[in-house]
């Protein structure tokens, strides 16, 4: 019995709210199987659920999925089939699956399969479950078959970034790994190396005393990282500290007693002592 999908509050995003704005250049042009009437519309059909999968531009031969291509050209498979093909293949695998974390996973797959980004972080923990009770492939399907993909996209449409407002593509803008991939890489490349490590044979010169740098300062850099500070909580923090503050009374009141100042000698070249109440 697999876990059912959390709750998850949406969020006001540009796709659910209605535009005011005149369609121009920038607005995503729409791919679909029932305006296909040639073999160069069903060429760029195909060219374009690659570009919104893969998020490559130039796409490689070894990319290809040449049977779905072909299961879609003789119409034995649905628009929406070939993208759930695209997102189960090795190269979506390969690109994005193995190279993050779940929940930049979740969030890249969102934006690539439904059109839009995730609402937040419990968005993101929601789905992340179900990547690891039904892997991959698991996931694809249920973002394939969910509501949201049916009622934007229907079977016959590319998906594409709903509503894109003043900020480019969401797969021109991502990148193929993130930050968290791309140190535990640079981690592994350097682990264990140190200067005499590095050095085998030979006279040493600038390029082995280099080599050695990048290990050496990354542990420099570990052990001063301060923890991480959780934002949220220290602004709540400060926040109800500044309500149940109590302010003191500093008003005076009828008990209140008059300080006055009391003339005192100063040591001046003559003599000066001033009065108590100057006439004016």
């Amino acid at each position: 019995m697999s876990i059912p999908l959390l709750e998850v509050t949406p969020k006001t995003q540009n796709q659910r709210v209605e535009g005011y704005e005149v369609p121009d250049e920038d607005r995503p042009r729409i791919y679909r199987a029932t305006d296909v009437s040639s073999d160069t519309d069903i060429n760029d059909l195909i060219w374009a659920g690659y570009r919104q999968i893969y998020s490559e531009h130039l796409i490689l031969e070894s990319y290809r999925q040449q049977y779905l291509e072909s299961q879609l050209r003789n119409r034995a498979i649905t628009v929406r089939d070939f993208i759930r093909g695209l997102g189960k293949s090795e190269v979506y695998r390969q690109l994005v699956g193995e190279t993050n974390s779940n929940y930049r996973l979740v969030d890249i797959t969102f934006k690539r399969f439904l059109g839009r980004a995730t609402y937040d972080k419990d968005e993101q923990i929601a789905w992340s479950i179900v990547i690891a009770t039904r892997g991959l492939n698991g996931f694809i399907d249920a973002i394939v078959d969910g509501e949201e993909y049916r009622q934007s996209f229907g079977n016959d449409v590319i998906p594409y970034q709903r509503r894109r407002f003043k900020d480019r593509p969401f797969n021109l803008v991502n990148p193929r790994y993130g930050d968290d991939f791309r140190d535990r890489q640079n981690l592994r490349a350097l682990a264990g190396r140190s200067y005499y490590q590095t050095r085998q044979t030979g006279e040493v010169t600038k390029e082995v005393v280099r080599k050695a740098i990048p290990f050496n300062f990354l542990n420099m850099a570990g052990s001063i990282l301060s923890p991480e500070v959780n934002y949220q909580r220290a602004i709540a923090t400060a926040t109800s500290q500044v309500k149940n503050i109590e302010i003191p009374d500093m008003t005076r009141g009828e008990n209140s007693i008059e300080r006055t100042v009391k003339p005192k000698e100063a040591a001046l070249p003559y003599r000066y002592i001033p009065k108590a109440n100057p006439k004016v």
